[in-house]
C-alpha cells in the first residue's frame, strides 16, 4: 500500500550541494527502500555523485543508456552497477522489466529497518527511461498507473512522453491486487477525466502532456 501524500516522498534537498536539483528521491513508505532518480554522470561528474550515493546509502545503480563512466569506480565503493539499456525515449522490453524487478525484490529482502537501501537509476537526462522504472515500481506496490506519472512529474517536472504515459496507463501488475490497495483520485485523472484505465485515457493524458513538454 502506497500514499503518496506521506511526507516522506520529498526530493532531495541538500545544501552547498552542486547536483542539488539533478536528483530526486522517492521514499517509498512501508519499506526500507527508496529511489534516486538522476541524470548520466560522466567521469569528471562521477565524485560529486559518488558523495550522494553515499549520504543516501545507494547499493546499486541501474544504467539505461549507454556507459559514459568507468562502473569501476563504484565497485570499489561496494556498489553494484546494472546494465539495462533500451531505446531513448522508449519503453522496456520484458527482460528489462523482469531484471528490474528482480533487482526491486532483492534490495528489499537485504535491507533492514532502520537502515534504507537506495536503488539509483539513470538514462541521459533522467526524464524518460528512468522515471518509467520508478514508475512500473511504484504500481507493482500498489500505486494506479496515472497516480504514479502524477507523482514522478510533481518531483521531477517534464518526465515522460506520449508513448511512455500510454504504456505506464496500461502496465498490468505482476503481483495480484490487494482489496486494500491505497486509491487516490488523481489530480492527473481529475483533469483528464479518465480513470486510470483505457487507451482512450492515455491518448487524451499523452495529448496533454506533448503541450506541456
Amino acid at each position: 500500500m502506497v500514499n503518496i501524500a506521506d511526507r516522506r516522498f520529498a526530493p532531495l534537498s541538500r545544501t552547498g550541494s552542486p547536483l542539488g536539483r539533478m536528483l530526486t528521491v522517492i521514499n517509498c513508505p512501508n519499506t526500507t527502500l527508496r529511489y534516486l532518480i538522476l541524470d548520466c554522470p560522466t567521469e569528471s561528474t562521477l565524485d560529486f555523485y559518488m558523495e550522494e550515493f553515499a549520504h543516501l546509502n545507494v547499493t546499486s545503480v541501474v544504467r539505461c543508456c549507454q556507459p559514459t563512466y568507468n562502473a569501476a569506480r563504484l565497485a570499489e565503493r561496494k556498489i553494484n552497477v546494472i546494465d539495462l539499456p533500451f531505446k531513448d525515449g522508449g519503453v522496456p522490453s520484458p527482460y528489462v522489466i523482469r531484471e528490474w524487478l528482480q533487482l526491486v525484490e532483492k534490495t528489499k529482502e537485504e535491507s533492514s529497518v532502520g537502515c534504507l537501501q537506495t536503488i539509483a537509476v539513470h538514462c541521459v537526462a533522467g526524464l524518460g527511461r528512468a522515471p518509467v522504472l520508478v514508475a512500473i515500481a511504484l504500481i507493482e506496490m500498489g500505486m494506479k498507473p496515472l497516480d504514479a506519472i502524477e507523482f514522478i512529474r510533481s518531483k521531477r517536472r517534464g518526465s515522460f512522453n506520449k508513448p511512455q504515459i500510454a504504456y505506464l496507463d496500461s502496465y498490468k501488475r505482476s503481483k495480484p491486487k490487494s482489496a486494500n490497495n491505497y486509491s487516490l483520485r488523481s489530480s492527473l485523472g481529475r483533469m483528464f477525466k479518465i480513470g486510470g484505465g483505457g487507451s482512450g485515457g492515455a491518448s487524451k493524458a499523452a495529448s496533454t502532456v506533448s503541450q506541456q513538454i
